[in-house]
């Protein structure tokens, strides 16, 4: 596995980092594909009892996709195949049937935000903050899948509030909201917690954990099931978004016209 996505087995708990530091660990295709395959690699394999997924140092969990794979973006067949993939992924870390652990310091956002959405739990530091500032970053949208997901997590309203602000929910609203079951005051603690945590859940029968993810996982699936492709084709194709993809490696303000 690439330095970018880091995997250790200990005492039958996998710790997942997220190792791009630099870049605020900011998600590539790789990296994603990666953790996808953990997951699905889980699911058969007897010595993983939970995974913790993390990020390299105290600023990010992860700061969503790497931007500079948008750049070639031009159809509505990219649009579409990015969501596809994207789905799958995050389908590959939300159906596993081993426990998951989200533990977040500094920034979780974007596609970063959607991982630890589907995790079955999520702790963070005193400095975690969560959100989808693409209003404000690139013009483009969520899928309907992330919608949905989002939206029996946190409610309609505060989802909205979310993206058309463009703000990032700080820990102590993130636990009021049901984001995060605990908050920790340093990114130390945080990591000695997640690994207290994923021990706990690993002694637990896995059937009864396994039962209570799926059924919440059906409760969710008919809000999934509404058509959204005609939302990310307007978004992605649009002039906005590739202003927003150059805007944001060029470091500067984006320029929107609504087209």
């Amino acid at each position: 596995m690439s330095d970018e996505l880091l995997i250790e087995l200990r005492d039958g708990v996998v710790f997942v980092t997220l190792n791009r530091p630099q870049a605020r660990n900011a998600l590539t295709f790789a990296m994603y594909e990666g953790l996808a395959k953990l997951c699905t690699d889980a699911n058969t394999d007897d010595s993983v009892k939970a995974i913790v997924i993390t990020g390299a140092g105290e600023k990010a969990f992860a700061a969503g996709t790497d931007i500079s794979q948008f750049t070639n973006f031009r159809t509505a067949e990219d649009a579409l195949g990015y969501e596809e993939r994207i789905d799958r992924i995050i389908t590959a870390i939300e159906t596993c049937i081993k426990p998951t652990i989200a533990a977040i310091a500094g920034a979780c956002t974007g596609g970063g935000a959607g991982i630890a959405a589907v995790c079955d739990l999520r702790i963070g530091a005193a400095n975690a903050r969560y959100g989808f500032p693409i209003a404000k970053t690139l013009g483009n949208t969520l899928s309907m899948a992330n919608f949905a997901r989002l939206t029996s997590m946190i409610g309609p309203t505060r989802v909205m509030d979310l993206v058309y602000t463009a703000r990032l929910m700080e820990a102590e609203e993130m636990k009021t909201v049901g984001l995060l079951s605990e908050i920790l005051p340093d990114h130390a603690a945080l990591q000695a917690r997640a690994a207290e945590l994923a021990a706990t859940l690993a002694g637990h029968a896995p059937l009864t954990l396994r039962a209570c993810k799926e059924a919440l996982r059906r409760l969710r699936a008919p809000l999934r099931a509404i058509e959204g492709d005609d939302l990310v084709k307007m978004c992605f194709t649009s002039e906005d978004f590739r202003e927003g993809v150059e805007a944001f490696l060029a470091r500067r303000p984006a320029r929107w016209q609504g087209r």
